[in-house]
C-alpha cells in the first residue's frame, strides 16, 4: 500500500496540512451542544465523505475502525486516540484532541502538539451518533465529513441524517464511502495498549494532506 494512503486513513489527522488556517464552512452547520461525559468512551467509525478525489480514493482503504476518548488534564480537552483497520494492518494515532469552550459553544478537534484547530463536531438528533466536519485549503477549500456511533451500526434514518449534512457541505451521495467492517484488526481493548502491528507514536507536527503524503507521522513508520 501506498505511504500516502495509509496515512489518509486515519480520518481525524489526515485533511490538514501545516500551512493551512481554518475554513468557515460551506454552509452554516449546527456545533453540537456536547458535554465531556457524552463524549467519554469508544466512539466506531461508520463513513466518511470527501470531496478531494484522492482522499476519496483512500477512503476506500478503511475497513473499520474506533475512536477511544479519554478525560484529559483539564475538563476543556478530551484525549483522542484513533484506530485504523487498513491494509491488512491496524494502525493508531493519538495525535489529536476535543477541546470543550467554557460555557458551551462550537467543540473543536485540535492538534495535540500545535493546538491547531482541525475541525469541528456538528450537531446530529441522536446522542449516540457523533458527526465531525473538516476542511481542506488547497486551490480551493474541500469539506469532509465522518460518522461516529456508540454502535458499529446507524439506522436509515441516521444515514439520511448523515447524508443531508453532506448535502449541505456540497458532498454528493457518491462521495460518501460507508466502512465495510469485512475483518477483525481494531476491535476494542484489543488496541487501547498502542501495542498492536502498525501503532503510530503521537505526531510531532500537524499531519500533511492526504494526496501528498509528505511529512506525516504515519508516513514515517511506513
Amino acid at each position: 500500500m501506498a505511504r500516502a494512503g495509509i496515512a489518509a486513513v486515519l480520518v481525524l489527522t489526515a485533511l490538514l496540512p501545516a500551512a493551512a488556517a481554518p475554513c468557515e464552512p460551506a454552509q452554516p452547520q449546527s456545533p453540537a451542544n456536547v458535554t465531556a461525559p457524552g463524549l467519554l468512551g469508544t466512539w466506531w467509525y461508520v463513513a466518511g465523505a470527501a470531496q478531494l478525489p484522492q482522499h476519496l480514493l483512500e477512503l476506500l482503504l478503511i475497513d473499520h475502525g474506533h475512536l477511544r476518548v479519554e478525560p484529559g488534564a483539564g475538563g476543556q480537552e478530551l484525549l483522542v486516540t484513533q484506530h485504523v483497520a487498513a491494509g491488512g494492518r491496524c494502525l493508531s494515532s493519538n495525535s489529536s484532541y476535543f477541546h470543550l469552550p467554557d460555557g458551551g459553544g462550537t467543540a473543536l478537534v485540535k492538534h495535540a502538539t500545535t493546538q491547531q484547530t482541525m475541525g469541528t463536531l456538528l450537531n446530529l438528533s441522536s446522542e449516540d451518533v457523533l458527526l465531525i466536519q473538516h476542511q481542506l485549503q488547497k486551490e480551493r477549500t474541500y469539506s469532509a465529513l465522518y460518522l461516529y456511533a456508540r454502535n458499529q451500526t446507524v439506522s436509515e434514518a441516521q444515514r439520511d441524517e448523515f447524508a443531508r449534512h453532506a448535502q449541505r457541505l456540497g458532498l454528493s451521495e457518491g462521495e460518501i464511502v460507508y466502512a465495510p467492517w469485512r475483518q477483525e484488526l481494531c476491535q476494542g481493548e484489543e488496541t487501547q495498549d498502542g501495542g498492536a502491528p502498525g501503532t503510530a507514536p503521537p505526531a510531532t507536527g500537524p499531519a500533511s494532506p492526504a494526496p501528498s503524503g509528505a511529512g506525516s507521522a504515519m508516513n514515517q513508520q511506513q
